[in-house]
């Protein structure tokens, strides 16, 4: 009989949804997992504690999970990077958590939970700082049953000035390509067919375990497994992209043509003061080497408008690069003043207002943009995966083009009951601005 039975809450990035995923995995083992909180008596808020709108969410998740303690709930457990942030001002701020971990505690959940029963119920806090543990496990998975994320290596030595996670993941480091290759057949063999590798920076994968770069050998050797279909890479940062790489995205057919390079700004300036390691010169002159060597590439990118010191011209800048390159898909980020990063402490701090007139600009650029390229979809064939079916009429899914949750979808019709997961060629009719609308072809659902 389950011990207890235990409900989770995640927040924040993909990444964070891994380690929600570890730690159902991990829970699983001796307790029940239940989606109703009315029926948990454990509750568990992963938080995300990256900029500050994620971090009141994170707060406010909390605080609404404290209430059910006046219920059934037992105990109120915490983890994530905002508990390794901020733990002490967390245990003042909410004094119903019982137990609060940091990022790098997971695998020790179920010990953590055993010892406050056992202990007349006194408050346990373990956030303590690694730049050696890389979490790793059997995992639940919150996503589709389709599509899974895979972290390839945790913590990060960029040292971005606006970005405080090197502080709460540590230093950079890399899992070897065997524990991937094997995590990846065990999601396959449960009916993933979409693998997403993900990290804070995927794109210098193996520099510090191999001592050279191994990210497109991690890709082959992923690319072996049988019934696996797509593969997907994100956070790759164009200054570390390498031919290799491009040669194997671009001749692997179950790598999807599809890159996410989160640039953050083009303004020489501008990428100076955020430390980064690019240049409008390194990222103009790899998009446009990727574009001719990588045939059908998609690229998404993020940026950051109201950086510290931005001014007119360098947002000009931006705005034009924008126009110029026209990204397939686009996010955009207003800066966030985060405490204890060197980008807080600059001079001329950029008004919320001009923050937030900044980012829309950049959107409705990015919406024609959008809007005008998926209008020459129209009439083309896309392979898409089947995500589920909306309103009785619209099947809805992803082609190659579209990562899951950031970018569009595509809706037809089919009379036929599909299986969420399945793919099928659809025929595209229509476009709107990030969606777009279309058939079955060839009577594919009869």
């Amino acid at each position: 009989m389950a011990k207890y039975k235990v409900g989770l809450i995640s927040l924040g990035c993909d990444k964070n949804r891994i380690d929600s995923e570890l730690l159902l995995g991990k829970l699983n083992e001796k307790n029940e997992i239940v989606n109703d909180p009315n029926k948990a008596d454990i509750l568990i808020v992963n938080t995300c504690g990256f900029i500050e709108s994620a971090k009141q969410e994170s707060i406010d998740a909390i605080i609404e999970m404290a209430d059910y303690k006046k219920k059934n709930c037992r105990m109120l457990i915490a983890t994530g990077c905002l508990t390794q942030r901020y733990s002490e001002e967390l245990h003042k701020l909410i004094p119903e958590i019982d137990i609060m971990l940091g990022v790098n505690e997971y695998a020790n959940i179920q010990k953590y939970i055993d010892n406050f029963f056992n202990a007349n119920k006194n408050k346990i806090c373990v956030c303590d700082y690694s730049d050696i543990s890389i979490n790793e496990g059997k995992r639940i998975l919150t996503t589709k049953s389709h599509t899974a994320y895979i972290r390839i290596s945790e913590g990060c030595d960029n040292l971005c000035t606006y970005c405080i996670i090197p502080k709460i993941r540590g230093k950079y480091r890399s899992r070897s390509i065997e524990s991937i290759v094997s995590e990846a057949n065990e999601l396959v063999s449960m009916g993933v067919k979409e693998i997403i590798l993900v990290g804070q920076d995927t794109s210098v994968y193996g520099v510090d375990l191999y001592k050279e770069n191994k990210l497109h050998e991690l890709i082959r050797a992923i690319s072996k497994i049988e019934n696996l279909e797509w593969i997907r890479v994100l956070y790759t940062y164009p200054e570390e992209i390498t031919d290799k790489f491009i040669d194997e995205i671009a001749n692997n057919n179950k790598v999807c043509k599809y890159l996410d390079i989160p640039i953050q700004h083009i303004s020489n300036s501008v990428l100076k003061r955020m430390n980064r390691k690019s240049s409008k010169e390194l990222i103009t002159n790899n998009i446009n080497k990727m574009r001719s060597l990588i045939n059908g590439l998609v690229l998404r990118t993020s940026l950051i408008v109201g950086f510290p010191g931005e001014t007119e011209e360098e947002f000009n800048e931006l705005k034009e690069f924008v126009k110029n390159i026209k990204f397939d898909n686009l996010g955009v980020f207003k800066y966030s003043q985060e405490e204890d990063t060197p980008a807080a402490r600059m001079d001329n701090q950029v008004s919320e207002e001009i923050k937030d007139n900044r980012l829309e600009e950049i959107m409705m650029i990015q919406q024609g943009i959008s809007k005008e390229k998926n209008k020459h979809k129209i009439g083309k064939i896309y392979k898409v995966i089947v995500e589920g079916k909306e309103n009785g009429d619209y099947w809805f899914g992803r082609s190659y083009e579209m990562a899951p949750e950031i970018d569009g979808a595509i809706f037809f019709k089919c009379d036929k009951i599909l299986n969420i997961g399945d793919f099928i060629d659809v025929l595209i009719t229509d476009a709107l601005e990030y969606d777009l609308i279309g058939v079955v072809y060839h009577e594919s659902c009869e």
